[in-house]
């Protein structure tokens, strides 16, 4: 197989950003498209907040904060702060400039603007040239199943600290959901899709279920790049939901997800090297390389080789 000239991205949270980052410093904006999931978005303080987008849009513009991990570089907390002491709701952190953002946002929004275009507006004026989709302008919302009830993803996340168990999810609003147009004319002449290592649960499933997705997808080849690394998540609760899932916390177990709930979306399956005993236990090609990514150096090498993974793979 032919290295893919024309990539969709799909990527959710802070790791699928990081490997987001790196493809955007080898392939151009007319290579290069990122799919991004928005059932962590809700409505906050009056205000849209897309955490996913967020998250792709700092991290490509350079600005994402690298001490928190989260949010945006150089960041104040006034607003915040004050607001706590007014007795508001500051249990999610929003940082001054990410208020401007969310208020630039909200404004497009309330003129009758789509989540698409706005996205497109505030990654132009941030200075990013790939353009970054949302996967529905209709709105998709996670809800986790837990044991203190059904939770809103970011009550689950951000307020409960991901502290209840959980036993299932589901996506208000999905069956009503549309693909996003500008997506779906991409993959009409896409030759390759790499699932970035994203939550499979929360990131990944809430874009890949929009209806119309898999069957759009099915020609196309699909690489993911397991978020789980020697039986941990680089970032965020999947290790944990899968425990609570009775889903063992390995790589092996994502892959086997993909392939038990979406059988046939995957190709390829990249693990990290320190995972490379369980290769044989994959029942797709599979490849162990340095997956955990601490330098943009780290970023562009997973990147080309997620690329080269492309050529290895038979048709």
């Amino acid at each position: 197989m032919p290295r893919p000239q024309k990539i969709l991205a799909i990527t959710g949270g802070v790791g699928g950003a990081k490997l987001a980052l790196g493809l955007s410093k080898i392939l151009n904006s007319e290579q290069l498209m990122f799919a991004v999931n928005v059932g962590d978005d809700f409505t906050h303080l009056g205000l849209h907040i897309s955490p996913d987008i967020d998250s792709l849009t700092y991290a490509l513009a350079e600005e994402n904060n690298q001490e928190l991990g989260w949010g945006r570089s150089g960041e104040t907390w006034q607003f915040i702060d004050t607001l706590g002491s007014l007795g508001g709701e500051d249990w999610f952190r929003l940082g001054d400039k990410d208020m401007a953002l969310h208020t630039r946002r909200s404004q497009l929004l309330g003129q009758g603007t789509s989540l698409t275009d706005a996205t497109a507006e505030l990654t132009r004026r941030m200075g990013i040239e790939h353009t970054v989709a949302p996967v529905s302008d209709d709105p998709i919302r996670t809800v986790v199943q837990s044991d203190r009830g059904e939770l809103a993803f970011q009550h689950y996340f951000v307020r409960e600290r991901c502290a209840p168990a959980v036993s299932g999810f589901y996506f208000d609003g999905m069956q009503n959901a549309t693909l996003n147009p500008v997506i779906t004319a991409w993959l009409a002449d896409c030759d390759g899709i790499i699932i970035c290592p994203s939550n499979p649960f929360v990131s990944v499933a809430p874009v890949i279920e929009v209806p119309g997705f898999l069957e759009a997808t099915a020609h196309i080849p699909t690489i993911a790049v397991s978020p789980i690394v020697a039986g941990a998540a680089i970032k965020g609760p999947a290790a944990k939901m899968m425990q609570e899932l009775n889903i063992p916390a390995t790589a092996v177990a994502v892959a086997e997800h993909y392939q038990y709930h979406y059988p046939g979306l995957l190709d390829g399956f990249v693990i990290d090297v320190s995972d490379g005993e369980s290769l044989d236990a994959i029942a797709l090609p599979s490849v162990a390389i340095q997956s955990v990514m601490k330098s943009l150096e780290d970023r562009i090498a997973l990147a080309e080789r997620c690329l080269a993974f492309f050529e290895e793979l038979t048709t």
